[in-house]
């Protein structure tokens, strides 16, 4: 008896609907330096349309972990696209580069048309938002790899920035101030522990309406990770940043490090920062310490500058014009050892 594709379980015409439905949603995200169109082998990119003298580029590559499984048990798919694009275009501004394009990999047991469609419009929405052209990528259908109702997703993003303005921690002194940007919530990071404290140790369901948080579980859980691209690319135009941190997994403690001039540490109020309810929500449930909650989540914080006292008003008023809440949380010290006061 002859075989075909669809008996392995693969559909080459629901490949098909699936590239018909996004088309419309990569079409909205194309910049000037887009040259080619969705289905290309290759993805074509002008450079020479923005005026670099000394062009350096800039990559990163993340996904968002297993808050893909909260995603698909409330059957909610945009929010994560955001959240793909987001963890990969706030990597790269740390180091003051502007996102060119961007690239999705979809893998999953049974390709469902609507739901790629409704991922690939949240991937479309973080394009926007950061300047990224969505140029290309795969969907790829692995029954047998996957469940039927599971996918995996992974993004790649490319920018680009003038290499005499390349964010350096050389200038970086102590005593200035580290500014922090409110994060959306838990933004991508920590749903592991996350799923094990709501789901397992104590058995809520996603549409359960929480008093503290005064919303469903499973809205705050799927809030999308805030995209910090323009107001960042505003902010260093302006002001002289000497160190950038984006706050994901590992949270301040292995984050904020990761920006800081040999020798010198960080000092960060508690106070100061502005710790969404959620955190506290499952500090408590979680019983988990205080110290330990700064090493896994952002608390309210997805983006740290570091910036000079004398530049702080300026920071500020640019930070607020795009939207940001920014708040001043700590300093510089010159130590080897961190601190939470």
């Amino acid at each position: 008896m002859a075989n075909k594709y669809e008996d392995s379980g693969v559909s080459v015409e629901r490949g098909y609907e699936t590239i018909s439905r996004i088309k419309k949603h990569i079409h909205q995200t194309i910049n000037k330096g887009v040259m080619s169109d969705v289905g290309s082998f290759g993805s074509l990119f002008d450079l020479g349309q923005y005026n670099y003298k000394h062009p350096v580029l800039v990559s990163g590559t993340d996904g968002v972990g297993t808050k893909l499984l909260i995603a698909q048990k409330a059957n909610k798919h945009h929010t994560i696209g955001i959240d793909l694009v987001a963890m990969c275009v706030n990597d790269i501004v740390t180091t003051g580069a502007e996102p060119l394009f961007f690239l999705d990999y979809i893998a999953s047991g049974y390709t469902d048309p609507k739901v790629i469609e409704e991922i690939v419009e949240g991937i479309s929405v973080g394009c926007i938002a950061s300047g990224a052209a969505l140029v290309g990528g795969e969907t790829a259908e692995m029954p047998g790899m996957y469940q039927k109702k599971h996918y995996d997703l992974a993004g790649y993003v490319t920018g680009v920035v003038e290499k005499e303005k390349i964010i350096s921690n050389e200038g970086m002194t102590k005593d200035q101030l580290i500014v922090g940007l409110a994060s959306s919530g838990i933004h991508s990071n920590g749903y592991s522990l996350v799923r094990k404290i709501f789901f397992e140790d104590y058995h809520y369901n996603l549409e359960d309406y929480i008093e503290a948080l005064d919303a469903k579980l499973q809205d705050v859980l799927l809030e999308p990770t805030r995209i910090y691209v323009k107001s960042i690319l505003a902010l260093i135009k302006e002001v002289n940043v000497t160190g950038i941190a984006h706050i994901t997994g590992g949270g301040f403690i292995e984050n904020i490090p990761r920006a800081l001039k040999e020798g010198y540490s960080f000092s960060i109020d508690k106070n100061k920062v502005p710790v969404k309810p959620i955190f506290k929500v499952m500090q408590q449930l979680g019983q988990i310490e205080e110290d330990d909650m700064y090493n896994i989540f952002n608390m309210g914080i997805g983006m740290v500058v570091v910036i000079d006292k004398n530049d702080l008003e300026k920071t500020l008023t640019i930070l607020k014009a795009f939207g940001e809440e920014p708040y001043v949380i700590g300093k510089i010290i010159e130590s080897k050892d961190w601190e939470l006061i």
